[in-house]
């Protein structure tokens, strides 16, 4: 029978394969295999949930068809956070990431098998993707680009062989959740002026050009940040409508906020030209508007100019030292300044790949202007992060950062972050009152810092003042009202230690309603519920912690916590051994 009397159709392919594979093959084959068995069997049952269907999987390999292209990214996001789990717990050298390329596409049907451009193009979306990594291609991109809550980076279109037209290619940026939370009604306004910053468009010919207007986009948050008389909603919050067509009045509904600003940006070349408009969110009114055509060179104070608008027009009154503040920059060097806004959309991934090219680009950026204090302090927190998701366990890591922060606020003592980075590493070195006075400090230098705020919560809970911790985690929630699941887990840790037990219970349990992934918080549910008399589902939930963490050292756990009390974590132990979990 000829091939053009197959039958056709058009489905979601899914392609994966492991990063490395010859590599960590040949340091140790035994080890490779049962790995892969264990990671296959979870990107089977995943495929499954998501009513997929696997079609082949050879080797390393993994192709996969669905009816949907929104279950096809569903099913690989969660793939890709649960194998990311899964490899925190095994030596750097050892992990095992896979490549995932989704295409939307007409194939050939010859069985249970399919072939043709449809599974080729998926395949080299595969290629193009890092390890940890999803690539969609432009057909996919088109259909769930306002159906999912993910970002997505543009890559532009690639050659890929064997493929005559070149191929729109798009990035998922991973999420820390995989779903946003659920808000069962929406907030007050607050009692001062409140604004929300939307992602500036990129009007740029170049699509690539989508760090600059990001970049754009967070100084301006960044900025208004530190005005006390200003109620600013955190970047994470205000991203989330990136790439979407909403109405000023349902973000000023869902953030709670009066005033919206929102612009846009084209660069071409050394010129730079933005829009921007400042919008009453419940009457739909322009309070203000502006376009500047300027010289790339006069960037800085170009956002001078529209944060000083805003803040006249919104009667805002500064203190002296917030125009001092405000005036300071962060550097005059242009290239330094491209650098570090090219590092921040590589942070912004949180993958490991990620994270080390943003450290390239951080040290690109100090290198051009030694005096850049904040792409030290960034940097600091590329080793960070490196130590804290368990991308490392290399204490040189929390140094590194500790080093990094201390240099930052050598040069320029007025900025919040690399105070709340020294705050949190003085935590894990148990040095709770150092640790405190400094997130204390991010917070007096910007009264908006959501991150901060969460972090001062986190913090306080270990040195031993859980009831302050909830007032300050609240406060982080409220300035960033479509948080995730970090920013709960220290308000449901604090009601842990009050014993607030069934509080705690129902924040826990939202925390792995939104990132199922998310182990404390599964740990010590299964606590509570412990001391809530629920001694079955704390063993459920006990159970489901030590199968998703088979390698977890309870010695390190013991030896790690910062908690100032150390009888917290004997009684913590004690109650795992009364739900049959023996930590040591």
């Amino acid at each position: 029978m000829g091939q053009n009397n197959l039958p056709r159709k058009l489905t979601a392919v899914l392609s994966a394969d492991v990063k490395g594979y010859s590599r960590l093959m040949g340091e140790d084959e035994d080890g490779t295999v049962r790995t892969l068995g264990t990671y296959r069997d979870i990107l089977f049952d995943v495929i499954q949930k998501h009513r997929g269907r696997v079609v082949d999987s050879p080797g390393d390999n993994i192709l996969a068809e669905f009816g949907s292209v929104v279950d096809a990214v569903r099913g690989s996001v969660e793939i890709q956070e649960t194998l990311k789990a899964r490899n925190a717990e095994l030596p750097e050298n050892r992990r095992m990431e896979f490549r995932v390329g989704i295409n939307l596409g007409d194939v050939i049907v010859d069985g249970e098998r399919i072939y043709g451009d449809g599974v080729n193009i998926a395949a080299r979306m595969e290629g193009l993707a890092e390890g940890g990594g999803i690539c969609l291609s432009g057909t996919v991109y088109d259909q769930v680009e306002n159906k999912l809550a993910f970002e997505y980076d543009y890559m532009g279109e690639q050659a890929v062989k064997n493929i005559t037209k070149p191929v729109r290619v798009y990035r998922v940026r991973m999420p820390v959740h995989t779903a946003s939370m659920e808000r069962t009604e929406e907030p007050s306004l607050p009692d001062r002026p409140s604004i929300a910053v939307l992602p500036f468009v990129n009007m740029s010919v170049d699509p690539e050009q989508e760090y600059f207007s990001d970049g754009m986009t967070e100084d301006l948050i960044t900025d208004l940040s530190k005005i006390s008389g200003l109620f600013v909603i955190a970047r994470n919050s205000v991203f989330t409508y990136k790439g979407k067509t909403v109405k000023v009045d349902q973000v000023g509904r869902e953030l709670g906020v009066r005033h919206v600003l929102e612009g846009s940006v084209r660069k071409a070349g050394d010129r730079v030209r933005i829009t921007a408009q400042l919008v009453d969110a419940r009457t739909g009114g322009h309070l203000w508007a502006e376009r500047y055509d300027r010289d790339l060179e006069d960037i800085f104070a170009l956002q001078d100019e529209v944060v000083q608008k805003i803040v006249a027009v919104l009667a805002v009154k500064l203190t002296e030292d917030e125009q001092n503040r405000l005036e300071r920059r962060y550097t005059n060097n242009l290239e330094a300044y491209d650098c570090f806004l090219r590092g921040l959309e590589y942070w912004q991934r949180l993958t490991p790949d990620g994270n080390d090219q943003a450290r390239r680009m951080f040290c690109d950026a100090i290198d051009m202007d030694p005096e850049f204090a904040l792409a030290y302090s960034r940097l600091g927190i590329t080793y960070w992060l490196e130590w804290t998701f368990g991308w490392s366990q290399d204490l040189a890591c929390l140094e590194k950062a500790f080093e990094l922060a201390h240099r930052a606020t050598a040069l320029d003592d007025t900025l919040p972050e690399p105070h709340g980075l020294l705050g949190m590493v003085y935590l894990w070195k148990k040095e709770h009152d150092k640790a405190i006075d400094e997130l204390q400090r991010s917070i007096a230098l910007d009264p908006n810092y959501a991150e901060g705020m969460n972090q001062l919560a986190h913090a306080l809970s270990f040195a031993g003042e859980p009831e302050e911790a909830t007032r300050w985690a609240k406060k982080a929630m409220r300035l960033n009202p479509l948080y995730t699941a970090f920013y709960l887990w220290p308000l449901g840790h604090a009601y842990f230690l009050l014993e607030q037990h069934e509080d705690a219970v129902a924040t826990l349990r939202r925390i792995l309603d939104m990132n199922p992934n998310f182990h404390p918080a599964r740990i010590y549910l299964s606590l509570s519920l412990s001391r809530l008399g629920q001694a079955d589902e704390a063993r459920t939930e006990a159970a489901a912690f030590l199968k998703a963490t088979p390698n977890t050292s309870w010695e390190d756990w013991r030896q790690r916590l910062p908690y100032k009390d150390q009888s917290v974590i004997e009684g913590l132990f004690q109650t795992l051994r009364q739900v049959g979990v023996k930590p040591w």
